[in-house]
């Protein structure tokens, strides 16, 4: 009783059982696709998404968030079941846990926050999208030969007619009352419509059986060489990034929307535990999986509990409800996963595509196409990362400015505005003129840093450029970090800095 106390403080307990069950349901058809995309059992897929979800539920820096066999990740274990087979696969999802342990542990979740705004918004249209594709495979049939063809017919208008009655009940459901989550009357008053009325459409069991047991401790069956280290690690280590990219940015999105603030460090090494469980019994990798996690949002599934009632349903299906979840209709599943694209897709975007820079718009479409055409989220979401950075630094480049007055002495000074650094070493460059400059000059830091080795190494030869005509070249207010930049590079370069006085109050003195 205390433990459920814990779980569901500030919550509804129904609205939390409730969620989870909705989340189990559409989960269900998503892992057993993303099995199957991997060359693996589909109960594979469950048993995976049981684990994973229930140890993230329970350990992870998010409460509200489902995760589970992800389908980024096992599009990248393809190769590596078909060469090497299945035991190897668990190796590499148990190594790649233990990576996302580490990550964790030396806290790297929270360069997240160098994750720019455009990306995100590119992030999670690109999902948006991939989910929206994976739907599109329901109107497909396989023929008796094998040979896979799109729903034509009365076939295709009963599917399409079901998946709108769906997508309406979630949509106006809300509207009349909140006393359930609309997606899961949505997918009970479609399954019924079916069941009852023995309507030909396809169901869950159509994609697999999902009839079997929990799974097992099970150490994967391969020689614990380096060889296989050398093997199964660059698949370990993308399954790695691009499980935490997806987890770091979904944990985000749910931030924003639950305007609570999850913890990344924490959840990256629940991430990494869940895998090493899973990879250990014989599972796939996994991570937060968006789509479900909306579900789950839009279901009033906020806390704990909700992402535990989940990992239990699926346990329950597989045990003693297979029979009648292969029984639910595709339809209903589908429309539901259309709404969360709907509900996932930033149409804000689109409004402010007038109004953002440039640069902005470029990395949002690019990111977007990324993750929609290669599924590659750490490779969108690094190449979205670096292209703003770049950005960033060629706007800074520009910025730097120089301020020059003469002194009573006939010393000339320069005040610099802006930051030094490798972007703007040749702009700062040409603001001096060394041959007709005064024997003594000064160059004022009081508004600019110091930044890299570049901006060092042009102080070192602006210095020598001076020093070359007899003339001496002095730098000052710097800030103690770029002191100590200068200090450390003393080996490489020769400067003259002015030592600032530090001023004391009289009266702390003499105390």
């Amino acid at each position: 009783m205390i433990l459920l106390d814990k779980l569901t403080k500030g919550y509804s307990p129904k609205d939390e059982v409730l969620a989870g069950l909705t989340t189990a349901l559409a989960l269900v058809p998503e892992v057993v696709a993303f099995a199957l995309l991997a060359h693996v059992s589909p109960l594979v897929g469950i048993g995976s998404a049981f684990i994973i979800c229930l140890i993230t539920s329970i350990l992870g820096g998010r409460p509200g968030m489902i995760s589970g066999a992800a389908g980024s990740v096992a599009v990248v274990i393809v190769s590596l079941v078909e060469q090497h087979g299945v035991e190897y696969l668990f190796a590499a999802v148990a190594l790649m846990g233990l990576i996302q342990i580490g990550v964790g542990l030396l806290r790297l979740g929270k360069f997240i926050r160098l994750v720019p705004q455009s990306v995100v918004f590119g992030f999670v249209n690109g999902l948006a999208i991939i989910i929206f594709m994976a739907q599109l495979e329901q109107f497909k049939t396989e023929d008796a030969s094998g040979a896979t063809h799109w729903l034509t017919g009365a076939s295709l208008w009963l599917m399409m007619g079901l998946v709108l009655l769906t997508m309406a009940i979630v949509y106006f459901l809300p509207k009349l009352t909140k006393a359930m989550p609309s997606s899961l009357v949505a997918i009970l008053v479609v399954s019924a419509l079916v069941i009852f009325g023995n309507l030909p459409t396809k169901s869950v069991g159509d994609i697999a059986s999902i009839s079997g047991g929990l799974p097992l401790p099970h150490l994967p069956a391969i020689p614990f060489t380096w060889d296989t280290l050398a093997l199964v690690f660059p698949y370990s280590l993308i399954m790695a990034l691009v499980g935490l990219t997806e987890s770091l940015l979904t944990l985000t999105v749910v931030d924003e929307l639950t305007d609570t603030r999850g913890r990344g460090n924490k959840d990256c090494v629940a991430q990494g535990l869940a895998n090493v469980a899973s990879g250990l019994t014989g599972g796939m990798g996994g991570c937060a999986m968006i789509g479900q996690t909306m579900v789950n949002i839009e279901s009033r599934g906020r806390h704990r509990l909700s992402g535990i009632v989940a990992a239990g349903a699926l346990a329950l299906f597989v045990l003693v409800g297979s029979s009648l979840i292969e029984r639910l209709p595709l339809a209903a599943l589908v429309g539901v996963m259309f709404m969360v694209v709907i509900g996932t897709f930033e149409w804000a975007s689109l409004r402010i595509i007038g109004r953002m820079p440039l640069t902005d718009v470029v990395v949002m479409a690019l990111v977007t196409l990324i993750t929609a055409i290669s599924q590659n989220l750490a490779l969108a979401v690094l190449m979205g990362v670096v292209i703003s950075a770049l950005a960033f630094a060629w706007e800074n480049a520009l910025r730097i400015r120089a301020r020059k007055h003469l002194d009573e002495q006939g010393r000339k000074h320069y005040e610099i505005f802006g930051p030094l650094f490798f972007g703007s070493v040749v702009a700062f460059n040409e603001k001096f003129d060394p041959a007709g400059d005064p024997q003594e000059v000064i160059i004022d830091f009081r508004e600019s840093r110091v930044t890299d080795l570049s901006a060092i190494e042009a102080l070192n030869k602006l210095t020598e450029r001076y020093a070359k005509l007899g003339k001496t070249l002095h730098l000052r207010h710097l800030s103690p970090d770029c002191r100590r930049l200068l200090t450390n590079a003393q080996a490489l370069i020769d400067v003259n800095y002015w030592e600032d006085p530090t001023y004391k109050v009289v009266a702390d003195t003499a105390e």
